[in-house]
């Protein structure tokens, strides 16, 4: 049995993260209120709890939960809290790292989407997983 690489994350996971690590920098800078720190910290830290799970394969050995879905779920919530942030963080005219901060939060949000729509693109195509085994008369 050969050795099995891990799943790496996506290009939008890893623009999602980015762009809310950017966004989260911007609002600390900008001394913007709690709320804002604490929802794109949030969106980083998941994010990246999902990055080491996958990485680590900790996914196949927590077999009760799955998964991908709970990565879609995620990408929704973290979707519909940074389009909010953002939102409020561009509403008042403040300073320009809350400006910036809204813009790349914007940005995050957009890619937590597309990243939400490709997991979900992937469990339709495949729904069994990638892992699973198949018989040789399967492929007939």
């Amino acid at each position: 049995m050969g050795a099995v690489t891990p799943i790496l994350p996506s290009r939008a996971d890893l623009w999602k993260r980015a762009l809310a690590a950017t966004s989260m920098t911007f609002f600390i800078l900008a001394q913007a209120p709690e709320p804002y720190i604490v929802i794109t910290g949030f969106e980083v830290t998941s994010t990246f709890f999902f990055i080491l799970l996958y990485i680590l394969r900790l996914d196949r050995l927590i077999r009760c939960l799955f998964w991908p879905l709970l990565d879609i779920i995620n990408s929704v919530v973290a979707a519909v809290f940074m389009i909010v942030v953002s939102v409020l963080a561009l509403i008042p005219e403040t300073t320009i790292y809350t400006v910036l901060g809204g813009v790349f939060g914007l940005a995050a949000s957009v890619f937590s989407i597309a990243d939400g729509a490709l997991i979900y693109r992937k469990l339709l195509l495949n729904p069994g997983g990638p892992y699973q085994k198949t018989d040789a008369h399967d492929k007939l």
